[in-house]
């Protein structure tokens, strides 16, 4: 555990002061998100904030070495993720065109060996997937990707969550013996929880797409590495319960357009931390009550590590069905149309 800690603050401290660098260089490149329609803030703002986070995870990366874990494959795939996102920062690619460098990206994962192979049975033994490998390892690869990505609408609310997803992640493979995953978790949450003091409102910089599409590639790497590769059954659970809040939002959001006949990939104005704006809320109320939710569902996690699967599967069901009454609650469960807002 000390070596992941030693990796943790390796990761933190390069993303803390690579980060007013690349605020830097957005300023000077240009590479700035101007205020639209639909956009909370007001003025432009610099994006390039993925580069720090990069850097960090990158930094601990050579701190932790070889080890266990295929880290030349996660962070080959992962910057070519994150150059991806800043090219859509900077020129709004079609979302065809995203799309296949997601996929891209997640076969560079699985042909690396980091993939989901099997699901475990509960009732004993396992589920070798065979030739449904490929597809079921890059649908899980850019599902996360942009469950991150759709969760980046207010300051320090992606940084914040995926830090959380991490630490879990951490604590899981810590848990289960897995030293390898363990370190690369602190890598990410490290440089994430680096950058986050310069996201958090008022924000002074966004990590842009190439940061969210980054983090959330390297946390589909760890749990394939980590969770999903686990012989226990409730271990298929924990990835879900980590990314429980976005995979939520994300989940109503694909509902919601598809039933106005709208793009599952345009945006609109019905995301969890809309709906909680407009019940008055501020933006940072908004984003440490999401960050207390995250908080909850990823305590739930670490703590199936403990549990057999029934009392697992009931655990789950209990937090799903209350993730759904506070979502009624809110009104996310509406799939009328929204006003868009964006970032």
């Amino acid at each position: 555990m000390m070596d992941a800690l030693v990796v943790f603050i390796v990761a933190f401290f390069i993303a803390l002061l690579a980060t007013p660098a690349c605020r830097w260089l957005a300023l000077r490149t240009g590479a700035v998100a101007i205020p639209g329609e639909r956009s909370v803030h007001r003025e432009p703002m610099p994006y390039l904030g993925g580069l720090a986070i990069a850097a960090g995870f990158a930094g601990a990366v050579l701190v932790a070495g070889r080890g266990d874990f295929p880290w030349f494959t996660v962070l080959s795939g992962g910057l070519f993720i994150l150059l991806l996102g800043i090219v859509d920062d900077v020129v709004s690619l079609r979302p065809w065109v995203k799309l296949l460098g997601q996929l891209v990206g997640a076969a560079v994962l699985y042909f690396g060996g980091v993939q989901v192979g099997y699901i475990t049975n509960p009732l004993g033994g396992l589920f070798l997937l065979g030739w449904l490998a490929l597809p079921i390892t890059l649908a899980w690869v850019v599902g996360v990707i942009n469950v991150v990505n759709l969760s980046d609408g207010l300051d320090g609310l992606a940084a914040g969550i995926s830090s959380i997803a991490g630490l879990t992640l951490l604590y899981v493979a810590w848990q289960q013996g897995q030293p390898g995953v363990a370190l690369a978790a602190a890598a990410l949450s490290g440089s994430t929880l680096g950058f986050l003091p310069y996201n958090f409102n008022p924000a002074r910089i966004f990590m842009g797409d190439g940061g969210s599409m980054f983090i959330g590639y390297v946390l589909a790497a760890i749990a394939m590495q980590g969770t999903l590769k686990s012989t226990a059954a409730i271990a298929l659970l924990i990835p879900f319960l980590a990314l429980g809040l976005p995979m939520f939002d994300a989940f109503f959001s694909v509902l919601r357009r598809a039933a106005n006949g709208r793009p599952i990939y345009e945006a609109d104005g019905g995301h969890l931390h809309h709906r909680l704006l407009r019940l008055g809320m501020t933006q940072r109320q908004v984003v440490i009550s999401m960050y207390m939710g995250s908080l909850l569902l990823g305590s739930s996690a670490a703590l199936m590590t403990a549990l057999d699967p029934r009392h697992g599967g009931l655990l789950m069901i209990t937090v799903v069905g209350l993730m759904i009454a506070i979502g009624k609650k809110v009104g996310i469960l509406e799939i009328k149309q929204e006003k868009d807002i964006k970032h």
